[in-house]
């Protein structure tokens, strides 16, 4: 590996989904003032908008739909149709 092309600043930081409260621990070099008690430690604190414990893709909360709601109406229309 190349000598001083990494960042000096890389120290653990905790990330915190504003939407649900989860909180996580990781490494980076994020920049901010805010620091939280986490697990009996203070750590620099970085606030999310959304992670993947409220992204709707993770959570399985998500919709397929189009502009035209289109997708909805066919869902509702053959749901209750099987394959045989």
């Amino acid at each position: 590996m190349k000598k001083g092309i990494h960042p000096e600043n890389y120290r653990p930081v905790v990330f915190k989904d504003m939407s649900n409260g989860d909180m996580f621990l990781s490494r980076s070099t994020c920049a901010t003032k805010d620091t939280i008690e986490f697990e009996g430690e203070t750590y620099p604190l970085i606030k999310l908008e959304i992670s993947s414990t409220s992204h709707p893709f993770y959570t399985g909360k998500a919709k397929l739909v189009d502009t035209a709601g289109r997708v909805d109406k066919f869902m509702s229309r053959y749901a209750n149709h099987k394959k045989k």
